[in-house]
Protein backbone atom coordinates (compact mmCIF):
# COMPACT_ATOMS: atom_id res chain seq x y z
CA UNK A 1 0.00 0.00 0.00
CA UNK A 2 1.47 3.34 -0.88
CA UNK A 3 0.90 6.62 0.82
CA UNK A 4 -0.79 9.63 -0.67
CA UNK A 5 0.78 12.91 -1.62
CA UNK A 6 -0.86 16.29 -1.74
CA UNK A 7 0.19 18.77 -4.31
CA UNK A 8 -0.46 22.46 -4.35
CA UNK A 9 -0.96 23.86 -7.84
CA UNK A 10 -1.17 27.28 -9.25
CA UNK A 11 -3.21 27.74 -12.38
CA UNK A 12 -3.35 30.35 -15.07
CA UNK A 13 -6.47 31.90 -16.56
CA UNK A 14 -6.11 29.88 -19.74
CA UNK A 15 -7.65 26.45 -19.17
CA UNK A 16 -5.37 24.76 -21.73
CA UNK A 17 -2.23 25.71 -19.82
CA UNK A 18 -0.60 22.94 -17.74
CA UNK A 19 -0.50 23.22 -13.99
CA UNK A 20 2.77 23.52 -12.16
CA UNK A 21 3.47 21.77 -8.85
CA UNK A 22 4.58 24.32 -6.28
CA UNK A 23 4.50 22.13 -3.18
CA UNK A 24 4.36 18.42 -2.42
CA UNK A 25 3.89 16.69 0.92
CA UNK A 26 3.34 13.04 1.83
CA UNK A 27 0.10 12.54 3.72
CA UNK A 28 -1.90 9.67 5.15
CA UNK A 29 -5.03 8.35 3.50
CA UNK A 30 -7.03 9.99 6.32
CA UNK A 31 -5.37 13.35 5.56
CA UNK A 32 -6.24 13.00 1.87
CA UNK A 33 -9.83 12.19 2.81
CA UNK A 34 -10.05 15.26 5.01
CA UNK A 35 -8.73 17.49 2.21
CA UNK A 36 -11.08 16.05 -0.41
CA UNK A 37 -14.11 16.30 1.89
CA UNK A 38 -13.50 20.04 2.23
CA UNK A 39 -14.17 20.53 -1.48
CA UNK A 40 -17.67 20.83 -2.85
CA UNK A 41 -18.74 17.62 -4.60
CA UNK A 42 -19.56 19.44 -7.84
CA UNK A 43 -16.02 20.91 -7.91
CA UNK A 44 -14.34 17.51 -7.84
CA UNK A 45 -13.23 15.94 -11.08
CA UNK A 46 -13.62 12.24 -11.82
CA UNK A 47 -10.16 11.41 -10.45
CA UNK A 48 -10.81 13.35 -7.22
CA UNK A 49 -14.21 11.65 -6.75
CA UNK A 50 -12.64 8.21 -7.19
CA UNK A 51 -9.84 9.15 -4.81
CA UNK A 52 -12.36 10.37 -2.23
CA UNK A 53 -14.27 7.10 -2.55
CA UNK A 54 -11.01 5.19 -1.98
CA UNK A 55 -10.10 7.28 1.06
CA UNK A 56 -13.56 6.77 2.59
CA UNK A 57 -13.21 3.00 2.19
CA UNK A 58 -9.62 2.66 3.36
CA UNK A 59 -8.85 5.38 5.92
CA UNK A 60 -8.29 3.67 9.25
CA UNK A 61 -8.26 6.79 11.45
CA UNK A 62 -9.97 10.16 11.52
CA UNK A 63 -8.33 13.06 9.74
CA UNK A 64 -7.46 14.66 13.06
CA UNK A 65 -5.95 11.56 14.72
CA UNK A 66 -3.82 10.31 11.80
CA UNK A 67 -1.33 13.23 11.85
CA UNK A 68 -1.00 12.89 15.63
CA UNK A 69 -0.05 9.23 15.30
CA UNK A 70 2.41 9.99 12.49
CA UNK A 71 4.16 12.58 14.64
CA UNK A 72 4.16 10.30 17.67
CA UNK A 73 5.79 7.48 15.68
CA UNK A 74 8.41 9.87 14.30
CA UNK A 75 9.22 11.47 17.65
CA UNK A 76 8.99 8.45 19.93
CA UNK A 77 10.47 5.76 17.68
CA UNK A 78 12.56 7.84 15.25
CA UNK A 79 10.80 6.41 12.18
CA UNK A 80 11.14 8.14 8.84
CA UNK A 81 7.98 10.03 7.89
CA UNK A 82 7.25 7.61 5.03
CA UNK A 83 7.44 4.61 7.40
CA UNK A 84 5.18 6.32 9.94
CA UNK A 85 2.64 7.12 7.22
CA UNK A 86 2.73 3.52 6.00
CA UNK A 87 2.04 2.30 9.55
CA UNK A 88 -0.87 4.73 9.95
CA UNK A 89 -2.34 3.77 6.57
CA UNK A 90 -2.09 0.06 7.38
CA UNK A 91 -2.83 0.17 11.11
CA UNK A 92 -1.28 -3.28 11.65
CA UNK A 93 -3.14 -5.55 14.05
CA UNK A 94 -0.18 -7.75 14.96
CA UNK A 95 3.55 -7.46 15.48
CA UNK A 96 4.03 -9.68 12.41
CA UNK A 97 2.09 -7.22 10.24
CA UNK A 98 4.13 -4.33 11.65
CA UNK A 99 7.37 -6.23 11.02
CA UNK A 100 6.31 -6.84 7.40
CA UNK A 101 5.73 -3.11 6.87
CA UNK A 102 9.11 -2.17 8.32
CA UNK A 103 11.04 -5.05 6.72
CA UNK A 104 10.64 -3.55 3.25
CA UNK A 105 13.74 -1.43 3.84
CA UNK A 106 15.59 -4.32 5.45
CA UNK A 107 15.32 -2.90 8.96
CA UNK A 108 15.52 -5.23 11.91
CA UNK A 109 13.76 -3.80 14.94
CA UNK A 110 13.94 -5.41 18.39
CA UNK A 111 10.80 -7.21 19.55
CA UNK A 112 10.44 -4.91 22.56
CA UNK A 113 10.30 -1.84 20.35
CA UNK A 114 7.79 -3.51 18.03
CA UNK A 115 5.59 -4.25 21.05
CA UNK A 116 5.85 -0.60 22.12
CA UNK A 117 4.87 0.58 18.63
CA UNK A 118 1.87 -1.76 18.68
CA UNK A 119 0.75 -0.32 22.03
CA UNK A 120 0.80 3.20 20.56
CA UNK A 121 -0.99 2.08 17.38
CA UNK A 122 -3.65 0.23 19.39
CA UNK A 123 -4.25 3.26 21.63
CA UNK A 124 -4.91 5.37 18.55
CA UNK A 125 -7.03 2.64 16.95
CA UNK A 126 -9.43 2.77 19.93
CA UNK A 127 -9.57 6.55 19.98
CA UNK A 128 -9.48 7.50 16.31
CA UNK A 129 -11.85 5.42 14.23
CA UNK A 130 -13.29 7.47 11.34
Amino acid sequence: MSHSKTRTYYTTQVSDMPRKVIDEKRVTIADARKLLEKAKQDELGEFQRRTLDYTVKFSRLSGSDAPKLVEELINQFKFERSDAIQIVNSMPATVEELRAILAVKGRVIPMGQLDDVMKVVNNHRKAGAP
